[in-house]
């Protein structure tokens, strides 16, 4: 009895010596979603349960803000850590190229700390449809991940209802892939199509490795182009009970040329019916993503992983749905730009965080609070502080590019200052975000408004300095005139 009572003190004194197991990583990212087609955001028409569950469960951002509303260079600056400048020339590529091998990704960061980095379907860029289609890994960085997996589907080629609302006026032309809007009501259940698979293989993984410590990213596709889900998603969202955004006579008559975006109702030659067809497809594509979300957080708490895992949950930009007719992103203007962010962290009471937060934010605030050291050159800042306070302050405004890397957004509590070129030679928008915020009424040109023009002037100025202090020894002229 005595060596028994001495081994288990032994026992409970080794214990105490031991440090405790790291916390996981679950990050998880949905494809062209807008922060306002989530009901946990400001939209009620869109439901959302497993998305605003999670926001119930952790810190929700609510001005969080991409840093190119395009997927290729959003997702390799927050890869990365550094603004689209230095990594991708905005281009489709994983920025490797241009950050060296020596510089560790975000998930590269963890494998090399003894983490089981894995990721599933679309973290850097791939393309959708076509990447989807075949398989592929795409613009991938391998050295980034332990093992990966892709997910794929069928896409627009899936059996069921199709119909092409984009560039087909009289409802005429047959449906077709690319970057276009086409809708698929799709025959069978969730698995088969990419985001159902993507979900599956999530769950087996989280059971393989649910003894280790893993960084487990994971790519839903949808609501990206084409809209296709089981037609089960569909039906709440009868294109008859969508409400399209105002319309204003006018509004695009004091906007630059170039603020007007890449596809709009004009140029896609949709008719109402079509932009309702459109948005209800969306929703139906944001509600089949939102079950696959719900299946992996049921799987993490089945098997007892919550109370250590990090989970992250957030889209690589905007969408616009209608709004000044514009559809898609691209645009730096509110719809495009801005993304749902949430970050659910372990023994941490729920919060709403109004500060002003990038994505490229994500990255060192999850090597806090894992406790690993990162890169000193990062560009991105922790959020770790709004974790406990959701009232800290980590930004006074965000910062976007599009457009090649010239077209520049500044956000801040009072404005949305969009520059077109450096030197403004292609015009300014100046939108006054409180008596404004649907961005109707540019007051760039505005006299009364000169010196606030002034300032975001000086403001950009000292923000492209910034930026482009990377030590990565970039030539930006040559990079933004490609």
């Amino acid at each position: 009895m005595r060596i028994s009572i001495l081994f288990l003190a032994f026992l409970t004194c080794y214990s105490c010596t031991q440090k405790p197991k790291k916390p996981n990583v679950l990050f998880i990212i949905a494809d062209d979603l807008t922060a306002t087609a989530i009901s946990a955001y400001e939209n009620k028409a869109c439901n959302t349960p497993n998305i605003d569950k999670l926001a119930s469960e952790g810190v929700r951002y609510t001005r969080a803000y991409c840093q190119y509303p395009v997927c290729g260079p959003s997702r390799a600056s927050f890869m990365s850590g550094y603004y689209p400048n230095a990594t991708t020339t905005f281009g489709y590529i994983s920025g490797r190229k241009n950050i060296g091998p020596d510089r560790k990704t975000w998930s590269q960061l963890f494998k090399e700390n003894g983490y089981h980095s894995a990721r599933v379907s679309k973290i850097y860029h791939m393309g959708v449809p076509i990447d989807i289609e075949t398989g592929s890994n795409g613009k991938d960085d391998e050295a980034s991940w332990t093992e990966r997996f892709n997910s794929q589907g069928p896409e627009w080629k899936a059996p069921g209802d199709g119909e092409l609302v984009q560039g087909n006026p009289d409802g005429t032309l047959p449906i077709k892939g690319g970057n276009v809007m086409t809708i698929v009501k799709a025959d069978g259940d969730d698995l088969v199509h990419s985001d159902g698979k993507t979900a599956e293989k999530v769950s087996e993984l989280l059971r393989q490795y649910k003894d280790s410590t893993f960084f487990l990213a994971v790519g839903f596709v949808r609501p990206h182009v084409p809209f296709v889900a089981p037609k089960s998603y569909f039906t709440p969202y009868p294109q008859e009970g969508v409400v399209l955004p105002e319309k204003v006579e006018g509004d695009w008559d004091d906007i630059p040329k170039r603020g007007i975006n890449y596809v709009t109702s004009v140029n896609g030659k949709m008719n109402t019916e079509q932009e309702r067809k459109a948005v209800a497809a969306y929703y139906a594509s944001v509600a089949y993503m939102d079950a696959q979300v719900g299946k992996v957080l049921t799987t993490l708490k089945e098997e007892g992983l919550e109370d250590n895992t990090i989970v992250i949950f957030t889209s690589d930009h905007g969408f616009h749905l209608g709004e000044h007719q514009f559809w898609m992103k691209v645009s730096v203007h509110e719809e495009s730009a801005r993304v749902p962010l949430i970050i659910k962290v372990p023994g941490k009471k729920p919060a709403v965080c109004n500060s002003f937060v990038e994505l490229l934010d994500m990255y060192p605030t999850v090597a806090e609070l894992a406790g690993l050291k990162a890169s000193e050159h990062l560009q991105g800042k922790s959020l770790v502080k709004t974790v406990d306070d959701p009232e800290y302050k980590v930004r006074e405004m965000a910062f976007s590019v599009t457009q090649g890397g010239k077209t520049f957004l500044l956000r801040d509590e009072n404005w949305a200052y969009i520059q077109y070129d450096e030197d403004a030679a292609s015009g300014i928008e100046l939108f006054d975000m409180n008596k404004d915020p649907k961005q109707y009424t540019n007051l760039a040109e505005n006299p009364d408004y000169t010196n606030v023009v002034a300032d975001f002037k000086t403001k950009l100025k000292a923000k492209l300095a910034e930026v482009r202090n990377n030590d990565l020894g970039i030539d930006y002229t040559a990079s933004n005139n490609k």
